[in-house]
């Protein structure tokens, strides 16, 4: 009788469309992630007269720079959605914002193959941060001098095959104005990626942008003349014990995207980061990284970025992080905003904070 029973409820499930073996229950989970630090922090600009300022960035401060409530969704083994909102407060003017980060709903056909529609992270920074470790110290290169965003709306699809996801890839057809902007736009751009791991711990990955990031929009009185273009090589060995990586990127035309009659020049940019972490202790992580850019190679061929930080992680628990810091930025050859604020004057300009950040994940 007990067999009777367990066949025509399984029957009965295969009529209406489901398992009585069943898969992944319905689930929602809400969650936060926490980027504090409380630092103090040295800039300054140098007219081409030789005359030093400080700026008004100077002094000691506490910040949460970034916080993110998470809430996710899952249907069941294909569908899930996400909703990520984004707040930071700056204690230099006192004010807090909020975005929506992520807004996504997503299939899951395979390992292989998984598509989002809405705001999800873009195929690049988010895939290089999750190797980099650090995101709550320091943005990476592209993100930190404002060459690409980590999300944007549109459609993502993305996988990985082959034994312990040897072959990976993603794709992002998106509006173009980062998350901060869903505007429609008359064209499409496109961000991809494709990495490899062929052996455990080594990733080896390219990638690339290409569109008018979302300045092409119907009905404007003048259109984008030019395209922007990015180029990225990454490579990092993992292993417990010690982490090192390098990242390179190339890009035209990331800022002459202005609506306008006249002549818009062309230009190129490009840089590179290498950076390592090893632990000394248990719980304990020292790390450093170096930088180095020219953000305008044809229009101000003497502008020049050098960055450097280092410093130790401890990690408190598995959710919770702290780095004792010191980070270093020097502008030569003018100005450029970067993810520590515009730094430089009309000689130069460096940028320098010590102190404490924090990464607090529940």
């Amino acid at each position: 009788m007990s067999k009777c029973i367990a066949f025509a409820t399984l029957l009965a499930g295969t009529l209406v469309g489901t398992s009585a073996l069943a898969a992944t229950p319905e689930s929602t989970t809400v969650g936060a992630t926490l980027f504090l630090d409380a630092t103090h922090i040295d800039q300054s600009s140098t007219a081409t007269s030789g005359v030093t300022t400080q700026n008004a960035a100077s002094g000691n401060g506490v910040d949460v720079k970034r916080g993110y409530l998470i809430l996710n969704h899952v249907f069941d083994d294909t569908w899930s959605a996400n909703l990520t909102t984004d707040f930071n407060y700056s204690a230099s003017t006192g004010q807090t914002q909020v975005f929506v980060k992520n807004a996504w709903v997503q299939a899951k056909i395979s390992d292989a193959f998984a598509v989002r529609a809405g705001a999800s992270g873009l195929p690049w920074i988010p895939y290089v941060e999750g190797q980099y470790g650090l995101r709550f110290v320091e943005k990476l290169i592209v993100d930190r001098l404002n060459f690409g965003a980590t999300t944007d709306w549109g459609l993502h699809a993305s996988g990985k095959a082959g034994s312990n996801g040897l072959f990976g890839y993603a794709v992002s057809a998106v509006n173009g104005g980062g998350f901060k902007n869903p505007t429609r736009t008359s064209k499409v751009d496109f961000e991809g990626r494709i990495s490899l791991v062929p052996i455990a711990g080594l990733t080896l990955a390219v990638g690339g942008y290409s569109g008018e990031r979302g300045t092409a929009v119907t009905g404007a009185a003048f259109a984008p003349q030019h395209t922007a273009q990015r180029f990225d090589a990454y490579a990092s060995y993992v292993k417990p014990a010690f982490r090192v990586g390098v990242e390179y990127f190339s890009a035209s035309n990331w800022n002459r995207l202005a609506l306008q009659a006249a002549p818009v020049a062309s230009d190129r940019s490009d840089g590179y980061s290498a950076w390592a972490a090893a632990k000394i202790a248990p719980n304990f992580e020292a790390f450093a990284r170096y930088d180095g850019a020219k953000p305008s190679k044809e229009l101000a061929p003497a502008l020049k970025d050098n960055y450097f930080n280092l410093g130790v992680d401890y990690k408190a628990r598995k959710d919770i992080d702290i780095a004792l810091a010191y980070k270093h930025e020097k502008i030569e050859g003018g100005s450029f905003a970067t993810g520590n604020g515009t730094i430089g004057g009309t000689r130069d300009g460096s940028y320098d904070e010590f102190g404490v950040w924090g990464l607090v994940v529940f």
